[in-house]
């Protein structure tokens, strides 16, 4: 076993012990929470459903990169190839997530190349809205001249530069990997409608993430829906940059439970238990669909297995 490997199972053992001390240190409060929890279910399916909703703006912007590199694929083909490919998130590294993307995109008659290439703008694109989205959210937390007039400029110019930021942010990955991603040669427009479609769906995921805490504790929540999305977004993009923890686990659940205190939306029990449950809750969200596509062959693929 190598040494990085070695250094790289370290981390996610620190990660996860980080994490059982947190619940640890607040068990008391955490078990009392759970037994007088009143959950809203309804609530939760509607917090759900805009996650869904999300999913397929995510999965619609992703397309039409794919078709704006000069392939086709409808959106059954992309939602199957975007679940199924979205379980090797769950592993360190998201390798996994990578080939499996270029084998299903391959068996749906769509270059590798291209639907790995795509999905690598879309999730470099994806970076730079979220950090946008984030900077607006939480403008007046954050304390920024201007406020949100600077914010939202901010973005908007992140948007702008993005075309030319991207090709150099692959040939950068290239090197810190050892990797040779395939260069992007997309019309600005196709990387701008994929920040359009990131910054909805980062949006999305926040207000969901609100309606989720509401339907968890049972009654309104604290703060506006301005700081649950850059609550949210800001942990999930924390997580997500910690490479090394598989679906950024412990990385996230840290950066949340310490904005949710220091933002008083959610102290003590209610935050334990709201961090765990929103990891839960997302868990099975992105597996339940993954899986069900793995379980359910495309009928080209039914038809072409029965005639052998």
């Amino acid at each position: 076993m190598t040494r990085a490997i070695v250094l790289r199972r370290a981390l996610q053992v620190a990660l996860l012990a980080l994490v059982a001390w947190y619940i640890a240190g607040n068990w008391n409060e955490y078990e009392h929470a759970l037994s007088t929890a009143h959950p809203d279910w309804i609530v939760i399916a509607r917090s759900s459903a805009l996650v869904f909703l999300s999913y397929l703006v995510l999965i619609q912007t992703w397309r039409q990169t794919v078709n704006a590199w000069g392939e086709h694929l409808t959106f059954a083909d992309a939602a199957r190839i975007w679940f199924i490919s979205n379980l090797g998130k769950l592993l360190p590294g998201r390798v996994l997530a990578i080939a499996a993307m270029g084998t299903l995109a391959r068996d749906a008659g769509v270059s590798p190349v291209a639907a790995i290439g795509s999905a690598l703008v879309v999730q470099l694109v994806n970076i730079v809205t979220g950090f946008g989205v984030f900077m607006v959210a939480g403008a007046h937390v954050m304390r920024l001249p201007g406020g949100m007039a600077v914010a939202v400029g901010l973005l908007a110019a992140l948007l702008l530069v993005t075309p030319w930021m991207v090709p150099a942010a692959v040939r950068l990955l290239n090197r810190v990997s050892r990797r040779d991603f395939a260069m992007p040669h997309l019309p600005p427009s196709a990387i701008w409608w994929a920040g359009a479609g990131t910054a909805l769906a980062w949006a999305m995921y926040g207000v969901a993430f609100q309606w989720f805490a509401s339907g968890i504790s049972g009654g309104a929540t604290a703060g506006t829906t301005a700081d649950w999305i850059a609550i949210f977004v800001g942990s999930y993009l924390f997580g997500f940059v910690v490479l090394f923890a598989p679906a950024g686990l412990g990385a996230r659940e840290v950066a949340m439970a310490e904005a949710l205190e220091r933002a008083g939306l959610a102290v003590g029990a209610l935050s334990a238990l709201l961090v765990a449950a929103s990891r839960l809750w997302l868990t099975v969200l992105e597996i339940v669909p993954g899986v069900l596509f793995l379980l359910i062959r495309p009928a080209a693929h039914r038809g072409s297995s029965s005639s052998q």
